[in-house]
């Protein structure tokens, strides 16, 4: 995964990742006030050995007490050590209990072991810690044998005894709080990756272009207003635009697919499912068209539900359906649309076959009439996957255009769609992406912006 889509996944997702950064650093502050303060008291005991006056004794007996360290360190937290504390100090707790708070180390290459204790009671940590450093240098010259005439060869001495501290060691605040910041950031990434992974639906250009090898033919931001809308003062007016040159970006890619081969005026609009926006594609597209002088028929060739006659406003009773059946001619139920060049034929009576009808020879000899009259004949078929009809109708055409809605279809259904659309051997002319929020489009949206 490159760095760009790791940009893509917390834009998209970063209200999430915020909200866990900062639930964590919540819970963080949280449990930092709960604690209980602690408070840590330090003592240093130094351990020297009594050598001979030359150079090398004292050298030898600097080594033999840094060797010794390492016993005195295991020593300290000892019941040896301890109890003494415990009956010296009148603790009510046990000398195990003790030993947890107490804790013992040596830097490396020295006699010194530094003593540590932490309590609640910063007084009493101090009291505690000396109590066991005075301990350890008498355990020290009990179980270290002496030399001649009941000389001590080994001597611990306290060199810097513990004080009662002015602020908790623990809970430290900052670092509970960068931990937190660092756990949130953590989870947030991580959650924002894994939503990223499970969710199959279609968000952008690039996950079209991962399905398929026919090109993105445009993108169309949400909030689709037709080019003939009003222009509006406000945000609403860079949607309105960026749409409409959308559709002409469209109307563009349209004019050169099929140039490769024998060309046909006659295409069908279709998607994966229901609700991605084909009839409102194929009404936008037909009135870009027109606006630039073409002859255009937009037939409303959903016989099932249609959506093309409502969607503009028109009240048709007959249509499609009833030229094929034969029950009245083309040139008496076509609707005059935006002006001379567009042509609209409802879909009319609502058959008991479809499916049928449009593969009839009725359908192809009404294709080939109207690509003659037409410079472009865009029919409105229904959804691949429900039914079969846009299939049907795609071997009779030019080819489809295949419309997904980001956000709203799932990358297996467009997938699926595309492989009818292959096996059926009819030609994808491309795809438009449907419905893309205004930060995840770019081009022309933001430029109006």
């Amino acid at each position: 995964m490159e760095l760009k889509q790791y940009s893509q996944i917390f834009r998209q997702y970063w209200i999430s990742a915020m909200a866990t950064l900062l639930a964590c650093i919540g819970l963080a502050a949280a449990f930092t006030f709960l604690q209980t303060p602690k408070y840590t008291a330090s003592a240093s005991v130094f351990i020297t050995v009594e050598s001979g006056s030359s150079a090398g004794e004292l050298s030898s007996g600097a080594t033999y007490a840094e060797r010794q360290v390492a016993s005195f360190v295991s020593m300290a937290d000892s019941a040896l050590v301890l109890d003494p504390v415990v009956d010296e100090l009148d603790l009510d707790m046990t000398t195990a209990e003790l030993a947890e708070k107490v804790s013992v180390m040596a830097p490396a290459d020295t006699s010194i072991i530094e003593l540590k204790v932490e309590d609640e009671d910063p007084a009493r940590a101090a009291e505690m810690v000396n109590a066991v450093a005075d301990s350890l240098s008498n355990a020290t010259s009990e179980v270290v044998p002496q030399g001649p005439e009941n000389t001590e060869l080994v001597t611990a001495t306290v060199i810097e005894p513990g004080v009662e501290a002015d602020s908790p060691s623990s809970p430290n605040l900052l670092i509970n709080l960068a931990l937190g910041a660092l756990v949130g950031l953590l989870l947030g990434c991580g959650q924002a990756i894994l939503r990223s992974v499970l969710d199959t639906r279609i968000r952008t250009t690039d996950d079209v272009e991962n399905i398929s090898d026919a090109p993105v033919l445009a993108s169309v931001d949400r909030n689709t207003a037709s080019p003939e809308a009003k222009e509006q003062d406000g945000p609403s007016r860079g949607v309105q635009w960026a749409n409409a040159e959308a559709y002409r970006k469209l109307r563009t890619s349209i004019g050169f697919v099929g140039l490769g081969g024998e060309r046909r005026s006659s295409m069908v609009i279709t998607s994966s499912i229901q609700g991605e926006g084909k009839t409102e594609t194929a009404v936008n597209l037909a009135r870009v068209l027109a606006q630039a002088g073409e002859r255009v028929l937009l037939i409303d060739a959903d016989l099932r539900r249609p959506q093309v006659g409502p969607r503009l406003g028109l009240d048709s009773e007959l249509g499609l359906s009833d030229v094929l059946t034969g029950r009245v001619d083309l040139e008496d139920v076509l609707i005059d649309a935006d002006g001379d060049y567009m042509k609209v034929l409802a879909a009319g009576t609502v058959p008991p076959n479809p499916s049928e009808l449009l593969g009839s020879e009725a359908m192809a000899h009404l294709l080939a009439l109207t690509e003659r009259q037409y410079d472009y004949v865009i029919l409105d078929a229904p959804p691949l996957l429900p039914v079969t009809d846009s299939v049907v109708l795609g071997d009779q055409t030019g080819g489809a255009v295949v419309v997904a809605r980001s956000g709203y279809a799932r990358k297996q259904q467009l997938s699926d769609a595309l492989g009818i659309l292959k096996t059926a051997d009819v030609t994808v002319l491309g795809l438009v992406l449907n419905d893309v929020p205004a930060s995840k489009s770019g081009g022309y949206s933001q430029y109006y912006y």
